[in-house]
């Protein structure tokens, strides 16, 4: 299958042109957001960042990092399971107008309607290889809220290379979680019928 390589900022076109199952690999700046930064980010309107993440592409993961000679090092930076965001995730996309959310598990009817609306994508990374992710981690280029929030918790702003992920739902309301779920909700009905 043929890898699309997306460099960020993502532009509306290049958006536009995926479908779920296209494979990709990002470029450029990624910022996390876990629980507390969404709830936040929701709650508290102006917000001042000491980063843009205007149109950016969000990362549901905290990370496992390091302090080394003064700089941090990304140690582990697995995806965490999105559908647990579903209340906040339509307001932060139209908020900040994302192009990409990053994560595990999909997200709900709402959130699709939002990337519909909003011109995003979800897209899926690989749950359980923390570390291989990581070694698609250049560089961590800021934190925010670290002191307040927690490692886990902060916003960390990433310089990314590479970064696997597969678009499970697409800017055109379609959704590869749905589908499965579907079909297999479809495929057990019709193994007890026969029971």
């Amino acid at each position: 299958m043929q890898v699309i390589n997306l460099k960020t900022p993502l532009d509306m076109t290049s958006i536009e042109a995926l479908n779920i199952g296209d494979r990709v690999e990002l470029s450029g700046t990624i910022f996390t957001a876990r629980d507390i930064i969404h709830k936040y980010l929701c709650e508290n309107d102006p917000v001042s960042m000491p980063f843009d993440i205007t149109g950016g592409v969000l990362y549901h993961c905290g990370p496992i990092v390091r302090k080394i000679n003064g700089k941090y090092t990304v140690i582990s930076s697995g995806p965490t399971t999105s559908e647990r965001l579903e209340m906040y995730e339509p307001r932060m996309i139209n908020r900040f107008g994302l192009r990409a959310i990053i994560g595990k598990g999909g997200m709900g009817e709402d959130t699709l309607n939002a990337l519909k609306t909003s011109g995003c994508v979800y897209l899926q990374t690989i749950s359980g290889a923390g570390v291989y992710i990581a070694d698609r981690i250049k560089s961590v280029l800021d934190v925010w809220k670290l002191d307040e929030f927690g490692e886990p918790e902060a916003m960390w702003l990433f310089d990314v290379c590479d970064f696997p992920a597969i678009v499970t739902m697409d800017c055109k309301g379609n959704s590869l979680h749905k589908d499965i779920y579907n079909q297999s909700t479809k495929q057990r009905d019709e193994i007890f019928s026969t029971i």
